[in-house]
């Protein structure tokens, strides 16, 4: 069975992905969509993609795709993901699900409705690092008393990962917060049942907070400190303390080490090193499987509750 694949979305995101699905077998990427079409035409040829347009309709009513990736606009998530699963096409949409509690709302029946793969790219579930801390934690030798996190970009201007020029505004709340409140939840296995949080003041130009502290609370009693900059001009990226009964761990990307900084192999954790990979490893099992994936819409569905939440509380304190 070969799952034949339109991606949407041909940024820096979208490359990732292309660069995981080329280590896959038995799935090929037949169609390739994104807004600028002389640059997408540009990926498809890198990557052998016969098919390119500007509009997602037109790889929707191909009768040979079978699935979706959406790499696309915060924006579009939620309105995207749902016209996928009208065209009976299995989707996997990149994190965030949605920007607003009603869009998420509407994925998560549609997918029930229609039975298809939905998945949500929750990466941080997927790479080495925090699988390893997921054993440890199934197995019963590690439970988590906090996490602290920082995530922390230099992004005073609209640029993605590559530096390049974006057609869109990004978001710490709807977006960055997303992988921590969800991690943070699954790691525990205890939904967040309390959560607050605070801004720093709006960009004048691009409209959002460049600087935000959340804190998070599980059922089981386990606390998260989530603190979120587009201000910070040093190392990009998130960072993740994991403070445990047992052990600390320190977690970037996919690397690990131990609270003293002793580095840990994860090499053997998974079938691959890449998160992106493997989170498309699970779409395409799912679907072969006839499963739920792991990070499926109605998984995640809890963390845009907490981020709706959160985002009603900045409001009435703003």
């Amino acid at each position: 069975m070969t799952i034949r694949v339109a991606l949407a979305g041909a940024g820096a995101f979208g490359i990732k992905h292309l660069d995981g699905i080329q280590t896959i077998d038995g799935v090929e990427v037949v169609s390739l969509i994104s807004r600028d079409l002389d640059k997408t035409k540009e990926v498809a040829d890198k990557y052998g993609i016969k098919h390119v347009t500007t509009e997602l309709a037109d790889s929707l009513a191909m009768k040979e795709v079978d699935a979706v990736i959406l790499c696309t606009p915060t924006q579009m998530h939620a309105e995207q993901t749902l016209a996928c699963l009208k065209a009976d096409k299995h989707v996997q949409v990149e994190i965030p699900l949605a920007d607003s509690l009603k869009g998420a709302q509407d994925v998560v029946a549609l997918q029930k409705q229609t039975g298809l793969v939905a998945m949500c790219g929750h990466t941080r579930r997927f790479n080495p690092s925090h699988q390893y801390v997921k054993q440890k934690i199934t197995a019963g030798e590690f439970n988590i008393q906090q996490m602290d996190v920082q995530t922390y970009f230099f992004r005073r201007t609209n640029t993605n990962a590559l530096g390049q020029a974006r057609s869109w505004t990004d978001h710490l709340l709807w977006h960055h917060a997303a992988h921590t409140v969800d991690l943070f939840a699954y790691q525990c296995n205890s939904a967040v049942v309390q959560a607050n949080a605070i801004q720093g003041p709006i960009h004048p130009n691009l409209g959002i907070a460049m600087d935000m502290s959340i804190q998070l609370k599980a059922a089981n009693g386990a606390i998260c400190t989530l603190s979120l900059s587009f201000n910070n001009d040093g190392p990009l990226g998130t960072y993740f303390r994991y403070i445990g009964d047992t052990a600390t761990y320190l977690a970037r990307y996919d690397d690990l080490f131990t609270g003293k900084e002793e580095k840990i192999d994860v090499s053997k954790v998974a079938e691959s090193m890449n998160g992106i990979e493997l989170q498309d490893r699970e779409f395409f099992a799912a679907i072969k499987e006839g499963r739920e994936p792991n990070a499926s819409v109605a998984q995640v569905f809890n963390c845009y509750q907490v981020l709706h939440g959160l985002e009603q509380q900045l409001k009435i304190d703003a």
